[in-house]
């Protein structure tokens, strides 16, 4: 379990900025502190619905992040930079709004429908200390995985 940032301080924006390069680096489109060894409550989620900015633009940074509202459901093929190569079946909340606060302690609300609200979801589930195989209904094979992919290249699926 991480422990909520009390000090908005160089040190945090030092760790949100290192984020920020390792997950467009990673071209993945959430990354929690537990996932570069901080045990601590931060994560930054692209928010995918800006499909016409540029990766810096449509990144959120979230920090003490509380999920405050969910409704729907969506169920689809989910992956973690920290597992790579593995994916699997997970149902998770179609919108969901979040609290939290910016990197300089000033609290906000965000919100996001499809691959945003799931990758709110996928992250701070990291700050708690689980991972997406706990939620999934299965893991998907060689094959499933192989179609996925060719899916993607096609555009036919995203999530």
């Amino acid at each position: 379990m991480s422990r909520p940032i009390a000090d908005y301080n160089g040190r945090l924006r030092v760790l949100l900025d290192d984020m920020r390069e390792t997950l467009i680096a990673a071209g993945g489109v959430g990354l929690a502190a537990p996932q570069v060894g901080i045990l601590r409550r931060a994560v930054i989620v692209m928010d995918t619905s800006l499909e016409d900015k540029t990766p810096e633009e449509q990144i959120i940074e979230l920090v003490n992040p509380e999920i405050v509202e969910s409704d729907g459901e969506q169920t689809g093929a989910e992956g973690c930079l920290s597992l790579p190569g593995v994916w699997g079946i997970v149902t998770r909340p179609m919108h969901v709004r979040v609290r939290a606060f910016d990197r300089f302690g000033k609290e906000f609300e965000a919100e996001g429908s499809g691959l945003t609200a799931r990758a709110f979801c996928h992250e701070i589930d990291h700050l708690d200390g689980h991972l997406f195989t706990e939620k999934a209904q299965r893991i998907l094979n060689d094959e499933e995985l192989e179609k996925l992919s060719e899916e993607e290249k096609h555009g036919e699926k995203q999530g």
